[in-house]
């Protein structure tokens, strides 16, 4: 995408990958003239390799050789959300591009987390947003907008220049009761839709099949349903990061007086990075691995 003005100035549109694949998104927005330009860079993601394809790769990331090149100009980095795909190149790439960063404040416990668990992982402290802030970074003033995902503290972004408005959505669900997390403000992109966008930077998987998602609130009805009727252990699998989901589990376990016994280091990194942040008031600790040797099978939901 290029929109040139009167003068000299484009509004650049650069994906760096993301584009017509799932995973490794990574977008830089360029503005001025072609050859003294500044730009910002949203998302910095991996992709997992195909072993057809790419045998003995484990992960790709996204090429920043242009950006490398002229480090003046990278303006800031703007992480819309913490899941690998938007967020996990940054320990091998931030190195290069040493721009100011920006995060949520769960965005920035899993990537402190994450680096802890890495050895000789570069320290990064990031600036922490939230939905609502306001950034401005030279020629872009950027409006951090609510939106309902499977992990805490999504954002879109509405990145407004002197040649207008892109907005770039990030991860988006339409769930009016995610449970956990942002409800996507409507009436915010409705006005942003009036005031007039250039460019609408849509992501979501599955976003051209027909019909709708159900909402967190109705797998969470769901999953207490079935926690009551079953006899012995129950076991459930969830993506790490989705934290509604985990609590959504808690609530049935407590609901059917059982205990939450958490299996992995990725799911237990999650939830402590998300109880800190108060995601889980209100629910007991959950238990190691260990306890599911001892309990009774009728007391025992394995996470």
């Amino acid at each position: 995408m290029v929109k040139r003005g009167k003068s000299d100035n484009e509004f650049v549109f650069l994906p760096l990958g993301g584009v017509g694949e799932i995973g490794m998104n990574c977008a830089l927005y360029g503005f001025g003239p072609e050859h003294h330009r500044q730009w910002i860079m949203v998302d910095c993601g991996i992709t997992f390799a195909n072993e057809m394809d790419e045998p003995g790769v484990d992960v790709i990331y996204p090429d920043v050789s242009f950006i490398e090149a002229e480090p003046q100009s990278l303006l800031g980095i703007i992480i819309t959300h913490a899941h690998e795909d938007h967020f996990g190149a940054l320990l091998t790439l931030y190195p290069k591009l040493n721009a100011p960063l920006y995060m949520t404040p769960f965005a920035a416990g899993l990537l402190e987390a994450k680096a802890a668990s890495e050895p000789g992982a570069p320290k990064i402290v990031p600036r922490e947003i939230k939905a609502g802030s306001h950034l401005t970074m030279g020629p872009f003033e950027i409006d951090c907008l609510p939106a309902a995902h499977s992990i805490p503290e999504s954002l879109s972004l509405a990145i407004k220049t002197p040649l207008g408005t892109a907005l770039h959505t990030g991860d988006w669900k339409i769930d009016e009761t995610p449970v956990v997390g942002y409800v996507t403000d409507f009436n915010r992109l409705r006005a942003l839709g009036d005031e007039g966008v250039l460019a609408l930077i849509c992501d979501s998987t599955n976003v051209v099949r027909e019909g709708q998602s159900p909402s967190e609130a109705d797998v969470a009805r769901s999953i207490t349903e079935i926690v009551a009727k079953a006899k012995n252990r129950v076991a459930l699998t969830t993506f790490s990061s989705n934290i509604a989901r985990i609590r959504a589990v808690a609530e049935a376990a407590v609901a059917n007086g059982r205990e939450v016994v958490v299996m992995g280091r990725a799911m237990r990194r999650a939830i402590d990075v998300a109880r800190g942040l108060g995601y889980f008031d209100g629910l007991p600790n959950f238990l190691d691995d260990d306890a599911f040797g001892y309990l009774p099978r009728n007391k025992v939901v394995a996470l």
